[in-house]
């Protein structure tokens, strides 16, 4: 059976124990889990603190994070390599303290920092080998690993699933697999349904995410295609809502994010409603 959750970025980066309500609102409207942002908060008590309190609701927990240009697994200086390094595993780490099964997001490389060039042959070679030793680290933790391709106005190294899908096999380690996000293959992907069969021998993750960000439904996406094809993939793994608002400013203006799409609270409950009406009429 495929999971709901709700990425908590629609509130806030910050991992805290002002989640906890919104956790427990989430809880109340039906979905399984919540999602987290790991790096804005520093303390590793807040990860712990919230991941407890998330546990005793019953809730499950997925987390993403990004990496910075000082800490860019493609650089080709060896420094700001193992800083990546050591960044991702302290990801790694506070989505452990968090209860976290799974860390998504484009960690392959740094988020909105260019090269003024196509992707290399060596920077996924370099990325590659980075997510292999993060993968072995995750491993002790029992978490899977899952970068995402992004458009290309936020990467440019991973854009589409077929990239994603190279970098991943690259990797070569079973607890790097891949992250599917309905929102940036809108921009990139020519068709879903052959995306998605891509990435179906390494999909780990998906996110449900509109074209403008707002709540999932009704908009020109072909849901119906994605949902049918992700039935035919036998997926059973989260169906994670990623919406997001202007509720953390600083946030909301490292990726660009303008204006309100929609009252958070109606997309979770209106989008959990989406998920399941879809998921009922597709996965039985």
């Amino acid at each position: 059976m495929t999971k709901i959750g709700f990425n908590v970025l629609a509130w806030s980066a910050v991992v805290s124990e002002d989640l906890n309500p919104i956790a427990d609102r989430l809880k109340k409207i039906g979905y399984d889990g919540v999602e987290c942002f790991v790096g804005a908060a520093e303390d590793p008590a807040a990860y712990r603190n919230f991941g407890r309190h998330a546990a005793d609701l019953g809730l499950g927990m997925t987390a993403v994070t990004v990496v910075s240009p000082e800490t860019n697994p493609v650089s080709k200086s060896a420094a700001v390599r193992g800083k990546a390094l050591e960044r991702i595993k302290w990801c790694i780490d506070r989505s452990h303290d968090l209860g976290a099964t799974i860390l998504c997001g484009p960690f392959h490389s740094a988020h909105a920092h260019f090269s003024r060039q196509p992707a290399q042959d060596d920077e996924y070679g370099r990325a590659a080998e980075l997510l292999h030793d993060a993968g072995v680290y995750a491993a002790q933790a029992d978490i899977i690993l899952a970068p995402e391709a992004l458009n290309r106005f936020e990467c440019y190294l991973c854009n589409t699933a077929e990239q994603l899908y190279r970098l991943v096999n690259m990797a070569g380690h079973p607890n790097v697999r891949a992250m599917f996000d309905t929102h940036h293959a809108n921009v990139e992907e020519k068709s879903y349904t052959a995306a998605l069969d891509t990435l179906k021998s390494v999909l780990a993750h998906v996110h449900i995410s509109e074209n403008d960000r707002g709540t999932p439904g009704g908009s020109h996406l072909p849901w119906e295609e994605i949902f049918a094809k992700l039935a035919d993939l036998e997926y059973d793994g989260w169906l994670t809502i990623e919406a997001f608002s202007r509720n953390d400013p600083d946030f909301a203006n490292s990726i660009g994010v303008w204006r309100e799409y929609n009252d958070p609270w109606d997309i979770a409950e209106d989008g959990f409603k989406f998920i399941e009406r879809m998921s009922a009429k597709h996965f039985v």
